[in-house]
């Protein structure tokens, strides 16, 4: 048995926490999600550090949060080098190309940790953190999205250096490379580390790109988990959405989406079970960010919406972890943790001995998994999306946005929808006043002023560059339609 566990991380793109049988949704079917947490233990209040792909990836990997890594956005530019594409340069998805940028340059992930460990590191799936053609931070085995989003049977593939399309669903491609990796590892002396980055359930939900089998599990559905509503006000112009048919529609493909990848999660943990790497394998399964699906009329992440929303079901996300004989099997947790405590669990976990930088904000939720600790592994929960900050406890939730608002108050204890916005009343003025400051502190204690959130002009369409650095005048962020002239 190897003296450190492996590990398997499982990664989904915007699956909300609710988007789970085991999490409640009887609509849902996902079996092998319903066993894993059988047999760890799943969190009810885990939660992404911003409700958006990149960002969120960054903060996993690194434990800072965004306005300490400088990742604000969806990475629009900088995965690959356009010039190095040959035909493939005037494909529609490269459109926002230009040169590579390693948006993580110079920062300690936990794969450095786990490699600098002996531990042999390998991606299958999506990476959308720049450069995407050569690996980086400790993996030495690499197959991965030219940019980050695809369409489910059109996946421009990166493998042994070079980019290529790929026809079949992409779901299925990347659970065969990381059964790939397993197979080949299984022999070995030193400890694996597979990262398994799903593209699903992100977008697009349309029939022609999942399987008939897993659109037919939803043809009879009454969509009863997930709320009917009228489109919020604030959407943006570019997000899906509707009501009635329409948004059967909609739950139908985002639904297959997630069985299929469900299915993908079953053949992992029984390749696991068959190479006799079950007992000495931490599985990790969670989502890069929540997503409303109809919640709250919003079909979208914390983009989905402008201003950006943090709702629960943008910020919250699904958590699993299994080791048999360490972690506690059959349980569920209500203590509040964050991605960016991972890199703190993992060190003491895996017992890396790691001497973590001392600006990170997370600390190990360890105890929760292994001991049964049930308290709350943080007071409070903080997030964040360009000027759009939120502070949350058990009982309150408030969301600031720099400079002016609007601003939102909700007391979660009576209203855990967060239906009624108590921002602004004289009777609850103490309350918000309190939180602000406490969210003032945390950032001022742990926000880089070069790469703050709240000085950077975050539109929700996509970061093009690092903050500060400028290439023949383009800016760093994206212009919104909505304001473009």
């Amino acid at each position: 048995m190897n003296q450190r566990p492996n590990l398997l991380f499982i990664l989904t793109d915007d699956q909300g926490a609710w988007a789970m049988r085991c999490a409640g949704n009887t609509d849902l079917h996902t079996p092998h999600l319903d066993r894993l947490a059988a047999q760890g233990t799943r969190f009810e209040n885990f939660f992404c550090a911003s409700p958006v792909c990149s960002p969120a990836r960054a903060s996993i990997l690194t434990g800072r949060i965004p306005s300490q890594h400088g990742v604000h956005d969806w990475i629009r530019s900088g995965s690959l080098d356009k010039k190095a594409l040959g035909e493939h340069a005037d494909h529609p998805y490269f459109a926002s190309e230009d040169l590579p940028i390693r948006y993580l340059e110079g920062l300690l992930t936990y794969p450095d940790l786990l490699a600098q460990k002996g531990y042999t590191c390998a991606l299958s799936g999506k990476w959308h953190l720049g450069d995407s053609m050569h690996p980086q931070h400790g993996f030495s085995h690499w197959y991965t999205i030219g940019r980050g989003g695809c369409l489910y049977n059109q996946a421009d593939v990166i493998e042994n250096g070079q980019l290529h399309f790929e026809s079949r669903y992409i779901t299925d491609l990347i659970t065969e490379r990381a059964l790939g990796y397993l197979d080949e590892f299984s022999g070995r002396e030193e400890p694996f580390y597979i990262s398994v980055h799903y593209t699903a359930p992100h977008d697009p939900w349309d029939e022609d790109q999942h399987p008939k089998e897993y659109i037919d599990l939803y043809g009879d559905c009454a969509f009863t988990a997930t709320p009917d509503e009228p489109l919020h006000p604030n959407r943006i112009p570019t997000a899906p959405g509707g009501t009635g048919e329409e948004r059967k529609r909609l739950l139908r493909g985002y639904y297959a989406a997630i069985s299929a990848m469900d299915a993908g999660v079953g053949r992992l943990l029984d390749r696991l079970e068959a190479l006799g790497l079950a007992e000495n394998t931490l599985v990790i399964f969670t989502a890069d960010n929540g997503m409303n699906m109809g919640h709250h009329g919003i079909w979208g992440k914390g983009n989905g919406t402008f201003p950006f929303n943090l709702f629960d079901t943008a910020v919250k996300v699904p958590f699993i972890a299994r080791w048999p004989g360490h972690i506690r099997a059959g349980r569920v947790t209500g203590s509040m943790c964050s991605h960016y405590d991972i890199i703190h669990t993992l060190n003491e976990l895996l017992d890396l001995g790691a001497d973590l930088p001392a600006d990170l904000p997370g600390r190990s939720f360890a105890d929760v998994l292994v001991n049964g600790a049930e308290a709350d592994n943080h007071v409070v929960i903080l997030d964040e999306y360009g000027n759009s900050r939120m502070i949350r406890n058990r009982e309150w939730k408030y969301i600031h946005r720099y400079p002016y608002g609007p601003h939102e108050l909700y007391c979660l204890a009576n209203d855990p929808g967060e239906r009624e916005n108590l921002a602004g009343r004289p009777e609850y003025a103490n309350v918000q006043a309190q939180l602000l400051k406490k969210l003032q502190h945390w950032y001022h204690t742990y926000a880089d002023p070069a790469v703050d959130g709240t000085r950077e002009a975050v539109s929700g369409f996509g970061q093009m560059r690092r903050p500060g650095i400028y290439s023949e005048g383009r800016p760093v962020y994206a212009d919104s339609p909505k304001y473009q002239k």
